[in-house]
């Protein structure tokens, strides 16, 4: 039973790509023969030319960091809900947001997310965004170094994770300034190697490997060792397989690299989805080899959130052996580093949008390079945990901006705008409940009383949809 619902989860999935991926890019209205920024004014640097399957790789490497992963193997703690929200949120919210806000970009010539929030939602909107961009994205660079250099330094005993660290520092820096054909177009093929036997091994031997795969399959259940509630907990614990609002700041990277923009929705839509297959099968892993990742006398919770590479290690080593194992661990660490990479990119090119410096050359590149990654080490400095305390509410967050600014788009394009307005609403609820309730947060109100709040800033939301959207229409009637 719990194979025959984990291959319908796959399905659905699968159907999600083709059939509400096709609504959404008909919804929008997208021009499949609209000329794309790399063909318009190809720079040599950010804006060039590559191959459809290499664009789809590296877009998937750089949305599939650690979330897919670690964050499904601690969302199963919540029990089998988990899957659901997966599905769901992938379909309907995730791989739409991705694939929606890149389309947007691509007409705007690669704008960053800042600049298209500016242009839907106001002036004061963008300024508050491009702070919250580039602080996320600084975040991402700095979770993404130790995160993996404490992994890489567990696996080699014989180099410490400093050397790990400046080791990992010194490939971001070198990905950040050159141009993206030389480092990130050439080895994201050897990291996807390592990233596809990971996801592909795991689904194949799980179903040989004897275990019971997803024993229980009641959606009611809480199964969280501490009781911490599903709502809002789950939904920013599993945050990049389902929804993740940093991919909208990594979708410009490959917007501006795309040649046609026919190949849109199976670049950004599908790589959604391909993300979501890998947290479907990790939280299938997770759900199915608890008494393993349990073994030693550890909670799962401490294993997923103390020490998330001995929870992945356990599951990888049990299904695929020992050196599969090493290798599946090292296909997380790929994960890790091919979106800190992207994140620290990404976060150059939205710095130049403020102060309005072209990046052809070297020397502009390195002048706003040398101090983001400066800003990186000092952040470094921080206890991981306030760091992380943080990270999932503010990525989470963004999402909800994302989905409010395609929804303005599409109201502004004479479109139907549902799709965007229902999980930007159910977001905007949710992170507002979070940040009221989650102990991580400091205010910690009731959970009851928090999502009362957190539904009365929704309808607040939606009342100021309503109302602007009146407002456009009796300016475009006069």
């Amino acid at each position: 039973m719990g194979l025959f619902v984990f291959f319908i989860c796959v399905a659905l999935l699968v159907l999600g790509y083709a059939v509400y991926g096709r609504l959404a890019e008909r919804i929008y209205g997208v021009e499949p023969d609209a000329p794309m920024p790399c063909v318009r004014n190809p720079d040599g640097v950010d804006y060039v030319p590559l191959p459809v399957w290499k664009v789809f790789l590296i877009q998937l490497l750089n949305i599939a960091g650690l979330g897919p992963v670690v964050g499904a193997v601690s969302g199963c703690l919540f029990g089998p809900v988990a899957l659901l929200w997966i599905v769901l949120g992938c379909i309907l919210a995730g791989a739409m947001h991705d694939f929606l806000a890149a389309v947007m970009s691509a007409e705007r010539n690669g704008a960053n997310l800042p600049e298209l929030v500016g242009e839907n939602l106001g002036e004061t909107a963008r300024c508050v965004m491009r702070f919250v961009c580039i602080f996320l994205l600084l975040m991402v660079g700095v979770v993404f170094t130790l995160l993996p250099a404490g992994m890489l330094g567990g696996m080699f005993g014989g180099v410490s994770v400093m050397v790990w660290t400046c080791i990992i520092l010194g490939y971001y820096f070198l990905a950040t300034i050159l141009p993206i054909q030389t480092i990130i177009g050439r080895i994201y093929p050897v990291f996807g190697a390592l990233f596809l036997f990971m996801a592909g091994g795991l689904l194949v031997m799980l179903p040989l490997s004897g275990h019971e795969i997803l024993p229980d399959l009641n959606l009611l259940e809480n199964l969280h060792p501490k009781g911490i509630p599903v709502w809002p907990m789950l939904f920013v614990t599993i945050a990049c397989g389902a929804i993740s609002g940093f991919h909208a700041t990594q979708s410009p990277l490959m917007v501006r690299c795309l040649p046609q923009m026919r190949d849109c929705r199976r670049v950004f839509y599908g790589a959604m989805v391909v993300e979501g297959l890998v947290a479907l099968v990790w939280a299938a892993v997770g759900l199915s080899l608890r008494d393993v990742i349990l073994e030693g006398g550890q909670t799962m919770a401490q294993l997923t959130l103390g020490n998330p590479s001995a929870a992945v290690y356990a599951a990888c080593r049990e299904l695929l052996g020992p050196v599969g194992g090493m290798i599946g661990v090292l296909g997380v660490v790929v994960l890790a580093i091919t979106s800190g990479d992207t994140a620290m990119r990404s976060c150059r090119l939205m710095v130049a949008d403020v102060v309005r410096l072209p990046q052809v050359s070297v020397v502009r590149r390195l002048a706003l390079a040398v101090p983001l990654f400066v800003a990186v080490l000092i952040i470094s400095q921080i206890d991981f945990s306030v760091i992380w305390r943080y990270f999932g509410w503010g990525n989470q967050t963004l999402s909800c901006f994302t989905l409010w600014t395609i929804a303005v788009c599409l109201r502004s394009r004479g479109r139907c705008a549902l799709i965007a307005l229902f999980p930007a609403l159910f977001m905007t609820c949710m992170c507002t409940t979070f940040l009221l309730h989650a102990p991580e947060c400091g205010i910690q109100l009731n959970l009851t009383l928090s999502t009362v709040i957190g539904c009365v800033v929704m309808a607040g939301c939606l009342l100021a949809f309503i109302f602007t959207g009146k407002q456009h229409s009796a300016n475009g009637a006069e």
